[in-house]
């Protein structure tokens, strides 16, 4: 029996760079004398194991071969015999197929070393082209590594079209699709992920909706950059540059699709383009069986980012109906999300990247406003049921009414 770690754990160390998960790979071994030793089996289709006292993932060296349609249509093979060279061909990238053992001696039979100096993403096999997952794999890599330099070897981009191509990717299950997409979204550089899918043709099957965006002209005015497809980039860009979290850079992701509704006929402008969208927006959502908290913040920035934008020339009963919508009272984080949202959005334009955003303030001045109204004067006076509800929504509108004249002052 011999261990050896391999993937990741070798690739950031060579990179110079934080390790978190370690994978191993353990050859010449059988179920019978992983479990003799304590190791306890993961699920039922793969030969993975526990470290009883780690906790970590050891997998027996195993080959595959193509059996069926998808991230799952692989038939395993896992035995003694199968040798570490064996193990590593089955896997996406050369960069995740070199593996060390407790010496640190490098086991590299394809190249995965140069590539890493060459700082390219290269397939290590053309059995890459038998998993759709790899598709979006790679483009999150691409996502986590632009700022060290590294880029899809055009032969591997030439696999990930053909893939696109193929109607592989429509039988991915949404549950693995999201998990890859909010990986990538998280990664330093979003808007890489959203790139390198489009440069392979991925985008338009996956998400049809954002890639319509591209090519789409926008008020050259108020976005200097035109282009709303590259605006999305952007927007996408700066969402990750301020740390937002995974609610804020989907939302972000998906805030303008309605101008890909848009007539030609009507372009550069868009109206009505927040309502339109919403239908997008949903199809999007349930499409991935994203998290709740992210399909209801995509929705409401959707529909109310302009109003964000606007926030200082709202009439004050506009304003109240905005923070009913998003109900500040006991969801104050989530207006905070739209708030960044919006922010992200404007930032998103060329050469405006760094200009002062003062709606955010006064917005949440407003949310402070509204919420300092006291409910117990109200019900001292009598007020119960729908008159309370009316009550409590005159007070508020008087609140955000002198809140707004007070901020003109």
């Amino acid at each position: 029996m011999q261990i050896y770690k391999v993937g990741g754990a070798v690739r950031d160390r060579l990179l110079g760079r934080p390790v978190t998960d370690i994978d191993w790979v353990v050859v010449g071994a059988t179920t019978e004398e992983m479990l003799a030793k304590g190791f306890r089996p993961v699920g039922a289709d793969f030969p993975v194991f526990l470290h009883p006292k780690s906790g970590e993932e050891y997998a027996l060296a195993r080959t595959e071969r193509k059996s069926g349609r998808g991230y799952g249509g692989f038939t395993f093979h896992a035995s003694p015999e199968v040798t570490l060279e064996e193990d590593l061909i089955r896997r996406d990238l050369t960069i995740n197929a070199m593996a060390e053992d407790d010496q640190q001696n490098l086991t590299d039979p394809y190249h995965g070393q140069r590539d890493l100096e060459a700082r390219l993403l290269r397939h290590v096999s053309p059995a890459f082209a038998e998993d759709p997952l790899r598709v979006l794999r790679v483009a999150r890599f691409a996502a986590r590594y632009a700022g060290l330099g590294f880029t899809v070897a055009p032969e591997t981009l030439a696999l990930m079209r053909q893939l696109s191509e193929s109607g592989e990717l429509e039988a991915l299950t949404a549950e693995r699709s999201w998990k890859e997409i909010a990986r990538a979204l998280m990664e330093d550089q979003p808007q890489v992920f959203i790139q390198v899918l489009r440069e392979c043709g991925a985008l338009k099957v996956l998400m049809p909706e954002v890639d319509a965006l591209f090519g789409v002209p926008q008020p050259e005015a108020h976005h200097p950059e035109i282009d709303t497809g590259v605006h999305t980039l952007s927007v996408l860009e700066q969402a990750a540059q301020h740390k937002q979290p995974l609610t804020v850079r989907w939302a972000c992701l998906l805030h303008d699709l309605g101008k890909g509704l848009t007539p030609e006929e009507e372009w550069p402008r868009h109206i009505a383009h927040e309502h339109k969208g919403l239908k997008l927006i949903k199809a999007v959502n349930e499409r991935f069986k994203a998290p709740k908290d992210c399909q209801e913040l995509a929705l409401l920035v959707g529909e109310y980012h302009t109003h964000g934008h606007r926030a200082l020339e709202l009439k004050p009963s506009t304003l109240l109906e905005l923070l009913q919508s998003f109900d500040v009272y006991r969801r104050p984080q989530r207006f905070e999300e739209f708030i960044a949202a919006c922010e992200m959005d404007a930032r998103g334009r060329k050469g405006l990247e760094q200009r002062s955003y003062p709606q955010a303030d006064y917005l949440r001045g407003a949310a402070t406003a509204a919420r300092s109204v006291a409910v117990q004067p109200l019900l001292e006076k009598g007020f119960k049921g729908p008159e309370l509800g009316e009550a409590i929504k005159r007070e508020r509108l008087k609140a955000l009414k002198a809140y707004k004249d007070a901020a003109s002052v």
